[in-house]
């Protein structure tokens, strides 16, 4: 096995429609757009994490098959701000004792889930 670090981490998806996809994530969810290739855009998510939208990955089926959890010390806020943005909220946070945190799900334009969250205890 190779002992060397990596550096950055990116997760690509599939996006219906790269204006939409852009919308979301910058307006609703603060995440600059650090690239745009075309057929695929890039927002970072963290210092060194990134989420990457294109068009020509096969979609994923409806569900929760993939949860991109964002993590914060303030999930309320978080919470407040995007239920006045018609944002589709799956639910109020909530304590999960089963993982230790607290958190909330919403859904993005092509049907990702994802949570926002704090740990109990910080990783």
């Amino acid at each position: 096995m190779l002992k060397g670090k990596f550096s950055q981490q990116i997760t690509f998806l599939h996006a219906e429609n790269l204006e939409t996809t852009h919308h979301f994530y910058t307006n609703f969810l603060g995440l600059p757009m650090v690239r745009d290739q075309g057929n695929c855009i890039i927002f970072k998510a963290a210092e060194n994490a990134f989420l990457g939208f294109c068009e020509h990955i096969e979609p994923i089926l409806p569900g929760r098959r993939v949860i991109l959890t964002l993590v914060t010390d303030d999930v309320e806020s978080w919470y407040q701000a995007l239920s006045t943005h018609g944002v589709d909220l799956q639910g109020p946070p909530k304590s999960n004792p089963n993982y230790h945190i607290f958190h909330f799900f919403l859904k993005d334009p092509d049907g990702y889930w994802i949570e926002i969250q704090s740990f109990d205890e910080p990783l």
